[in-house]
């Protein structure tokens, strides 16, 4: 009872909490991953923002991971209030999610490896290239389904709408993510330094 009172006082707002974060998180990821599409176009010269962005991309998406997985506990645990708001839809639970977690972890998994093992990453490399294809097609999917949700999650959180408590909090929690992404980020970037001169970022 006690453990169960401090996880609802951290996770403030309950499910329709957990529903606003889950929103906020995919807005500053959805900013994030169009900017690293981006270096995608063209990726020799956009390499160093590649690796950048990529870098900094890995907190906010284990924040994401980890709030959907509390909703996917929750709502099978037959937590009420995560009950009533319904499973997500049947596709999206069954085949796009797996799909799109497990193509997640294999493109940040590899991208962090190829870092270890520098140009000429062999095996590495063509996983995170046709893991970043499947990744594209279940996130395409995903975005569809809920990127319409997306604003008046946020937009609640920002008091244009009936407020959940912790929206201080859930702000807190993104910009934390965020910034140890950014320390990641500028801590790792200088291990990159072989690919940029593969790629005549330094040339």
């Amino acid at each position: 009872m006690i453990r169960e009172t401090s996880v609802r006082r951290f996770l403030r707002g309950g499910s329709e909490g957990n529903a606003r974060l889950t929103g906020l998180t995919g807005l500053v990821l959805l900013v994030l991953l169009a900017v690293e599409g981006v270096t995608i176009l063209d990726i020799r010269p956009l390499l160093s923002v590649h690796v950048f962005v990529g870098l900094l991309l890995i907190p906010p998406v284990a924040l994401k991971l980890a709030v959907t997985g509390y909703r996917f506990v929750r709502y099978y645990a037959r937590a009420a209030e995560y009950v009533r708001k319904g499973p997500p839809l049947l596709l999206m639970r069954m085949l796009v999610a797996p799909g799109l977690i497990a193509a997640t972890l294999v493109v940040f998994g590899t991208g962090v490896t190829l870092l270890a093992v520098g140009p000429g990453g062999g095996i590495v490399l063509a996983l995170h290239q046709a893991s970043f294809f499947v990744w594209l097609v279940a996130f395409g999917v995903h975005v569809l389904a809920y990127a319409l949700r997306v604003p008046g999650l946020v937009a609640a959180d920002l008091g244009r709408g009936p407020r959940a408590s912790g929206a201080a909090l859930r702000f807190g929690v993104v910009a934390l993510a965020l910034l140890v992404g950014l320390t990641v980020a500028l801590a790792e970037l200088p291990a990159a330094g072989p690919w940029l001169h593969w790629s005549g970022g330094h040339g």
